[in-house]
């Protein structure tokens, strides 16, 4: 196995490009001293959406922010995505979002993590001034929704047209959010601007019968279609990981050390492993759904937030709440590194 601590993840890009299957490998020890692995090509395996802390004022905590890069880079996650709808983004001010790249682009220059940037916007102009900014502060891949503007295919062909033109750094399309809710992206359209732009052909499936597009996009992969992610809090990762997907593109960062170890489980083919803990894994998933802040509940509790505040919301935990979130955390946290 070998150790690439010193490579940066851009030199990894540079030196490997974008689109090797088959990573280096990193080993970290969890807590009862089982090697934990995982996969850590740039962009392939776990891309976990960062969560947005808040100081108790509810502003943006950029120190924890940056903190919340080392956190995940220390447990092999792959790569970064910020800011989407699990980032808070509806209730992020234009300003912020700049200043929040700045910040995780600082914070993950030197680290083998790659960092994705969100550039959506409500039209293309908008998206444009994101895009240009996440270039400045240097990423190694966009991510955009459709444009909620938009009112037809040829208002999404502009959009992702305009972006193709503003980067060369591979894109990747996020199905859902935006007007996807009233315009589909359709299958069709993706393959081709993915033949018009080899770096547009990532792809982030979250829209209608998922798994059905997937196995229509695997059919142009390699050469047209680069990457097929899934999303939706990774409930189907496991069919997705046995219909061959590249890995998922998920909103975890409370018990990143859970998904890779699912990665690397995947990868040595321990499907038995696989199936067991992500039967534990859906526990704590499915209890996000009844028990709002969760995530930042957890991750004060894991030390890396100061506070479990969020912006839309005041979180507060009764006894036994807090007790069920024990309850369904414990088989999880022996995986966990300190």
């Amino acid at each position: 196995m070998t150790i690439i601590s010193n490579l940066t993840r851009r030199e990894w890009l540079t030196t490997v490009g974008a689109t090797a299957l088959y990573p280096e490998r990193t080993t970290s020890q969890s807590p009862n001293n089982t090697a934990v692995t995982a996969s850590r090509d740039p962009l392939r395996g776990v891309l976990m959406i960062v969560a947005t802390p808040y100081t108790t004022e509810k502003a943006v905590d950029y120190e924890d922010l940056a903190a919340e890069v080392e956190f995940l880079d220390q447990r092999g996650i792959n790569g970064l995505v910020w800011p989407q709808y699990s980032s808070d983004l509806p209730y992020l001010t234009h300003e912020e979002r700049l200043h929040g790249m700045e910040v995780l682009a600082d914070a993950s220059r030197d680290r083998l993590v790659s960092l994705i940037l969100g550039v959506q916007g409500t039209n293309t102009d908008q998206m444009l001034e994101y895009a240009n900014h996440a270039t400045a502060v240097g990423c190694d891949a966009m991510i955009a929704m459709p444009p909620s503007e938009a009112h037809s295919i040829d208002d999404y062909r502009e959009y992702y047209t305009a972006l193709c033109h503003a980067t060369d750094k591979p894109i990747f399309i996020q199905t859902t959010g935006g007007a996807a809710d009233r315009v589909e992206p359709t299958v069709e359209f993706i393959i081709e601007m993915s033949e018009r732009f080899p770096h547009f052909g990532y792809v982030k499936e979250e829209y209608g019968d998922t798994l059905a597009r997937m196995k229509q996009f695997k059919v142009h992969r390699p050469n047209t279609i680069k990457r097929i992610f899934g999303g939706t809090r990774a409930r189907a990762w496991t069919y997705e990981m046995r219909l061959g997907m590249d890995g998922t593109m998920t909103g975890g960062p409370q018990y990143p050390e859970v998904y890779t170890r699912l990665w690397q489980l995947h990868l040595e083919n321990r499907q038995a492993e696989v199936r067991e803990l992500f039967s534990q894994l859906l526990m704590i998933t499915n209890l996000e759904q009844y028990v709002p802040g969760l995530r930042a509940y957890l991750m004060q509790q894991r030390g890396v937030f100061k506070t479990h505040i969020g912006r839309d919301a005041n979180y507060t935990f009764s006894p036994d709440a807090i007790d069920e979130i024990d309850y369904v955390l414990q088989p999880l946290k022996s995986h966990f590194i300190a």
